[in-house]
This record gives C-alpha cells, sequence and structure tokens, in this order.
C-alpha cells in the first residue's frame, strides 16, 4: 500500500469531520512503522495532528483548543468590500490595516480588497481609465495587511478578461503608491505577489470618450 495514499485519505476524513477509526491509524502504524512515517494522536481531540517524515501536508487544518490553525495569516473580505469588477468603485470605510498616513478618524475612499484579504487597492484615480485621462491619473495605493520584507517588490501580472493579454508590473520597495496604466479597457484579472504572499483582485478600466 502507498504511504502517501493511505495518510492522504486520513487526512481527508478528518478534515471532511470525520473521526478516524483507533483500528485505522493502527493499521498505518502497522503498514509503514518501517517506512519513517509516524502517527501521533492526541486523545482529547480523535485525530489532532498527523506527523510525517519527508512527506507533505495536504492543506490539513489542525484543530486545537484555540480554534482552527491555518498554514498562513488570511482574512475574509470587509463588509462591503468590492469584490466584482466595477467600473465606478464606490468609497467605503478603510480598513483599520490600511489606514497609515490617513489623518480622518474614518477615512473612506474607493478600494477593491484581495481575495484573501492581504491587500487593498486604494483607488485615487476612480474610475480607472484606459488610456489614462489626463485631468485624473491611475493612481493606486497598495497597503498589505500582512507583515513585508523590506525593499521586496510589489509584482503585479495583469490578465485581461475574455483574451490573452497579459502584462507584468513591478512597484520598487513593495506595497505603496503606484500608477498602474494598462494597456486596454476592460476587466482586468490581477495576480500580486510580494513578501512571500499572493493574493488576487479584479480591476476595471473604462475606455476613454470618444
Amino acid at each position: 500500500m502507498n504511504t502517501e495514499i493511505e495518510l492522504r485519505r486520513a487526512m481527508s476524513e478528518y478534515v471532511a469531520g470525520v473521526t478516524a477509526s483507533p483500528d485505522l491509524l493502527d493499521e498505518v502504524r502497522r503498514r509503514h512503522h518501517r517506512r519513517g512515517v509516524r502517527i501521533r494522536v492526541l486523545a482529547s481531540a480523535g485525530i489532532a495532528a498527523v506527523t510525517v517524515g519527508a512527506l507533505p501536508v495536504y492543506g490539513l487544518v489542525i484543530a486545537g483548543p484555540s480554534g482552527p490553525v491555518t498554514p498562513g495569516p488570511s482574512a475574509p473580505p470587509a463588509s462591503g468590500a468590492a469584490t466584482s469588477c466595477v467600473a465606478n468603485v464606490p468609497s467605503q470605510l478603510i480598513p483599520k490595516w490600511a489606514r497609515a498616513g490617513f489623518t480622518a478618524a474614518e477615512p473612506r475612499i474607493p478600494y477593491v480588497l484581495g481575495a484573501r484579504g492581504d491587500i487593498v487597492a486604494l483607488l485615487f484615480g476612480n474610475p480607472l481609465a484606459a488610456p489614462p485621462r489626463r485631468d485624473l491619473s491611475n493612481k493606486i495605493l497598495w497597503a498589505s495587511r500582512v507583515a513585508l520584507i523590506p525593499g521586496d517588490p510589489l509584482i503585479i501580472e495583469a490578465r485581461l478578461d475574455g483574451s490573452r493579454t497579459t502584462v507584468r508590473r513591478t512597484v520598487p520597495g513593495g506595497p505603496g503608491p503606484s500608477y498602474l496604466d494598462l494597456p486596454q479597457a476592460g476587466c482586468w484579472h490581477l495576480t500580486l505577489t510580494w513578501s512571500r504572499h499572493t493574493d488576487t483582485l479584479d480591476l476595471r478600466y473604462t475606455p476613454q470618450p470618444g
């Protein structure tokens, strides 16, 4: 029996909320104790952890006394955050972690939050336009909820919806002020990478009036 497949099955049962039986654990121990596989069971939780030498953990969420523990930080989108590719993003109360530099007690500005909630695009050039307008630039202030590596850039991979058109932009020094001009109007799907974090969001660029 393949060790990795057996452990995947045991972990999948746990993640789905099914408590593996002691018989299953004994079977895994008997079959794989010579392959360097070690299984630790906390009696208070049925199966609280599975430790596997030299094998990856496939998205396992371990529940402990203080609640779920996930592999990395994440947060749900803030209430009222723009999640669709709309042309005119409404002004909203900025998340508390993104208010550095704002003097108002409750600053409101159009913004789009990343799908993971780890980054936000504060739109000073709302609505964004392609090509950029003369009276209003496509200025975006990027703010990160998660820790930054000093000097690490923000890499933006943008793909135009319904096409194979992709562009790459770089914000030196990481999340901060930028002018994000994209080659044509439409809904752009952005993949953002910075300081070993990744998030995604959508931005719509409107065409210039004829």
